[in-house]
């Protein structure tokens, strides 16, 4: 087992966020955190990161993370290339990530030449270059045009695949959960809750929809 919660929750002063989340994922798996807006998926990501303290018992078997976050977080002053020099200096690594992605001919380019799309996959190149055990993605695709979000998340599906990457998706959308995931866990809102688990392999689009809709009271 790669990361196990048990009863983990998360107060902010009297504001409670969630209350006794227990999942488990293994190695090697695709898991999406679907759940409203403001319900504390990002911070449940921040937890199992190690960037938030919480209540509960947390279980964790891998030793590098790699982080894409809803913004870029790139350094405006460096290129591409410079970037991804602060993560690795291995000059073959870095070159051959960038053609993976179809950043090569952009690599002597600063972060203010790239459109969104862009420099989300000059994220995903970063996290990547970190081989990383788990790989965290917090709603990495809410600002994109869906033509670009959907060509992002194809060549992502391609690098996780590829790299037998544990990864843990936190999104609102059913379609991305769908696309990069083999389970999703369903959250309440605030205090948020798992009130639903399902196999992406063993349910269509439409009956999931419908049983969410359930789920949240729709």
């Amino acid at each position: 087992m790669l990361l196990k919660l048990e009863n983990v929750s998360k107060n902010f002063g009297k504001l409670c966020i969630f209350k006794n989340i227990s999942l488990s994922i293994s190695k090697g798996e695709k898991v999406a955190l679907l759940g409203p807006s403001g319900c504390g998926k990002t911070t449940l990501l921040r937890i199992i990161a190690g960037l938030e303290d919480a209540d509960g018992k947390i279980e964790k078997n891998f030793d590098k993370i790699g982080y894409i976050f809803q913004e870029s977080r790139l350094i405006p002053w460096k290129t591409i290339y410079e970037n991804l020099k602060f993560v690795s200096e291995d000059s073959k690594k870095i070159d051959n990530i960038l053609k993976s992605l179809k950043l090569y001919e952009f690599k002597d380019y600063y972060p203010i030449k790239l459109s969104g799309g862009m420099k989300q996959r000059v994220n995903l190149a970063r996290a990547l270059l970190v081989e990383p055990d788990l790989l965290l993605l917090d709603e990495p695709f809410s600002s994109l045009d869906i033509h670009i979000k959907w060509n992002l998340i194809k060549d992502l599906n391609t690098q996780i695949d590829k790299n037998h990457i544990t990864t843990i998706l936190v999104t609102h959308d059913l379609k991305e959960a769908l696309m990069l995931s083999d389970k999703i866990y369903v959250l309440s809102n605030r205090p948020a809750k798992i009130i639903g688990e399902f196999l992406t392999s063993q349910i269509n689009e439409s009956d999931l929809s419908n049983e969410i809709i359930k789920l949240w009271g729709g």
